[in-house]
């Protein structure tokens, strides 16, 4: 098999002499080369590599609550809290911090190890971190890992995420450098890169992925995974949204991705970035058991849970259990990757 790679896919043989090592010279010959493979070469090799770093039979669950919802003055094409876009959801205020704090503990009852807070802000206003960093404590004082996804930081802001002891902060590319004007012209891609150096030079851990779906081509999708792998240290989360098509935006009417095209970005992610939680995120409501299954078995072992995904619909705890079973999968123990 070694010598039939070398002789008609030199750039898949190269990757694959450095399956499971953490990389960040990928070019985009070699992970192209990988994703185009024959679909159980490609899962057989994702599968080897996930096994290399995690228990293939536990996925980590986290909760995503929107802290402040609506209003937002991005363009992101995609979004329904964007201002420019007549989805019908209304502005909200920035949630008290003691009801973020009950929502935590009833996500940490229902198995959620992490918990994710996200507003709808360009970027955060002095006058609002003081209850951000205060939602930071109390739901860290809880034993769950926390995290954030606030639009872009300043220096300052890192510095108060980081002293509050913020774990991951989010913040997606969302496409390739190519494609992200057609999606948001609010703001660039460098500013979203720019942010996620923030976050890394602070000494915080790094959550960022993308959405497929959005009528990017599959070199778009194998771009985005590249630039991600090629930074300086791999984001420890890498989230892969399938597009959900909202009313109102300008991507309402956006082909859905096919689900084998998905799980192919999915295995991608886990060669590329072998040690990262890849998690399964928005859009699986629209998903079959079956496709969700070969994502876990390309390598996706994490997800959000509960029946809410920021404004849209997930599938639900009763769901999740269901699936769960079926496969022989169990939530991941808290700090299991430390015990």
């Amino acid at each position: 098999m070694q010598q039939r790679l070398t002789t008609a896919q030199p750039d898949t043989a190269r990757a694959e002499q450095g399956d499971g090592v953490a990389r960040h010279d990928w070019t985009r010959a070699e992970a192209q080369a990988i994703h185009d493979l024959p679909f159980n070469d490609l899962l057989f090799r994702a599968q080897l590599v996930h096994r290399q770093h995690f228990d293939p039979n536990r996925v980590q669950m986290s909760r995503l609550l929107s802290i402040k919802t609506g209003g937002c003055p991005e363009d992101c094409g995609y979004c329904s809290q964007s201002a420019h876009h007549a989805s019908g959801l209304k502005a909200s205020k920035l949630m008290e911090v003691e009801r973020v704090l009950v929502e935590a503990r009833a996500a940490q009852t229902q198995g959620a190890t992490r918990y994710c807070m996200g507003a709808a802000w360009r970027s955060p206003k002095d006058r609002d971190m003081d209850q951000v960093v205060a939602m930071v404590r109390g739901v860290k004082a809880m034993g769950l890992e926390t995290c954030m996804t606030l639009g872009m930081l300043s220096d300052g802001d890192v510095a108060k995420l980081k002293e509050a002891g913020l774990d991951y902060y989010n913040h997606n590319i969302d496409t390739s450098e190519r494609y992200y004007s057609e999606v948001i012209k609010s703001r660039t891609f460098a500013d979203r890169l720019e942010t996620l150096a923030r976050v890394r030079d602070a000494g915080m851990k790094v959550c960022s992925g993308g959405i497929l779906g959005m009528g990017e081509t599959a070199e778009d999708r194998i771009d985005m995974l590249v630039t991600l792998a090629n930074l300086a240290e791999h984001p420890e989360s890498v989230p892969i949204n399938m597009l959900i098509a909202i009313p109102g935006t300008p991507l309402e009417n956006a082909a859905r991705i096919e689900g084998i095209d998905f799980v192919r970005a999915i295995a991608l992610a886990r060669i590329m970035m072998p040690r990262s939680y890849v998690r399964l995120s928005a859009g699986r409501t629209e998903m079959s058991d079956e496709t969700q299954a070969l994502c876990y078995f390309a390598g996706a072992n994490s997800i959000f849970c509960g029946e809410t995904l920021l404004t849209a619909g997930n599938p639900g705890d009763d769901a999740d259990a269901r699936l769960f079973g079926k496969l022989g999968l169990a939530p991941e123990e808290p700090n299991a990757r430390n015990a």
